[in-house]
């Protein structure tokens, strides 16, 4: 009786699914379209759902579609029970047979199913290639949208160059990106490190999708996009407040930092980027440094940056230039630095003139792994709150806070450089700065919100 009401189920479920111009991936019985890549992990369809279970010695395991799809709308629902275990779902992914010696593959974007304390479910990974691409950190406001011990419903929506995550009804992610537009639907059994992890489970069911008369659910204006073409901005982005500092093509909207005019030499835009040109380390000596033409309050700042090997730059905010000094004009400073050749890395005190940290304040709290090296692409991010809350960012993970104009902030000046200069980086308004430092650095989609 209970299969027979099973079927019943099934079949309503496709006949509704076809009216509405949604395909079942999945016909709730055998896994016919589907084929097991990479991995050993052990996948069999059970009372209507497909059910993954880990293999200890195996490395990530992939339950992906024999068709390739590009721009689609695609639902299912997720259940895992244990904190520990961690899945995926691939999109527009790809498999290279020769990888990992001949046992291959998969590479390619994957929407984050996360159950641990780090609550990324929702996130957008690139599995087997550039890691991390949109870390929840990036949106606070979804990361207690999944729950254990129950399915939940994804939603993604792949169309064109962009692409939006949703967890339970939840807005998530929405990056833009050009690496992959068609690929494989895959379905992760993630690796495990310790035997008795062996038999962990994850389910999936009621997987269908979507190929034509599609359209984007609407986000709110509040959501970081992530957008991996240089210099550009979406209409949504455009519509909700973003506007760019730097066009790709022209020096607009900067001067040289106690100057009416940009620097007629140390600073070059060729190819989309803006770069400060080496100068033997000497800051401010060659160029300087220089500032946009606007002043800004509480905003949203985000910028990508790439250094050579041992370099030194920054983007300073809330820069006054009432101080007439020598060299880099003041500010409160993101640290552009390479870490690892630079000798300013281990000056200053606990590391807080290291990359992403407040210079000279506060140490930016961050893993190796989301630092891409010289010759890499990084992205960076200064939001500063209507109630003078500040946060810094690195590749999508938040490295540090503090309150501006706080007492503790105020303690942390007191013992810094900056104590000679005066109510340092209280001002109602202040330019954004790029730094010369006598090395070269370049920088691009400069791009910010008035908040």
């Amino acid at each position: 009786m209970k299969k027979i009401l099973l079927l019943t189920l099934i079949i309503i479920s496709l006949t509704a699914n076809a009216q509405n111009g949604w395909t079942s991936l999945f016909d709730g019985k055998t896994l016919n379209g589907w084929k097991r890549m990479a991995g050993t992990a052990d996948y069999q369809a059970d009372h209507g759902m497909i059910c993954g279970r880990t293999v200890f010695g195996s490395p990530n395991s992939f339950l992906v579609t024999e068709k390739e799809y590009g721009d689609f709308i695609l639902e299912l629902e997720v259940r895992i029970d244990d904190t520990t275990a961690n899945s995926g779902v691939q999109l527009r992914s790809h498999f290279d047979p020769t990888a990992n010696n001949g046992k291959g593959k998969v590479f390619g974007y994957q929407y984050e199913l996360d159950p641990s304390s780090r609550k990324w479910t929702a996130g957008l990974y690139d599995e087997g290639r550039r890691d991390w691409l949109y870390p929840l950190m990036l949106n606070p406001a979804a990361q207690n949208a999944f729950q254990l011990h129950t399915f939940n419903k994804i939603r993604v929506e792949c169309i064109g160059n962009q692409i939006r995550t949703f967890i339970n009804g939840t807005p998530a992610a929405c990056m833009v990106d050009t690496m992959d537009h068609k690929g494989f639907i895959g379905l992760q059994v993630h690796a495990i490190s310790k035997p008795e992890q062996a038999g962990e489970m994850v389910c999936f069911k009621n997987i269908r999708i979507k190929t034509s008369n599609l359209s984007f659910t609407k986000f709110p204006a509040d959501i970081y996009v992530l957008n991996n073409i240089p210099n550009d901005l979406t209409p949504d982005e455009k519509k909700n407040g973003w506007n760019l500092l730097f066009d790709g093509k022209t020096t607009n909207g900067w001067v040289g930092a106690y100057k009416d005019k940009f620097p007629d030499h140390g600073w070059e835009v060729k190819d989309g980027i803006l770069s400060v040109l080496g100068a033997e380390g000497k800051e401010s000596a060659n160029g300087g440094d220089i500032v946009t033409t606007e002043q800004f309050s509480h905003f949203d700042l985000s910028f990508d940056f790439r250094f050579t090997p041992g370099a030194n730059s920054g983007v300073k905010y809330f820069v006054t230039l009432k101080e007439n000094n020598n060299g880099s004009a003041i500010g409160l400073e993101y640290q552009v630095l390479d870490d690892s050749l630079h000798p300013d890395a281990k000056l200053g005190r606990n590391g807080n003139r290291t990359l992403a940290s407040l210079y000279d304040l506060i140490p930016a709290n961050k893993q190796s792994r989301f630092i891409h090296q010289p010759g890499f692409w990084n992205t960076g991010r200064i939001i500063v709150y209507p109630n003078n809350h500040v946060e810094h960012y690195l590749n999508g993970i938040k490295v540090l806070e503090y309150e501006r104009g706080s007492k503790d902030y105020r303690d942390l000046v007191a013992i810094s450089k900056y104590v000679i200069w005066k109510d340092f980086g209280e001002a109602a308004q202040g330019h954004i700065l790029l730094q010369d430092h006598g090395n070269t650095v370049s920088y691009r989609s400069i791009k910010i919100r008035k908040l």
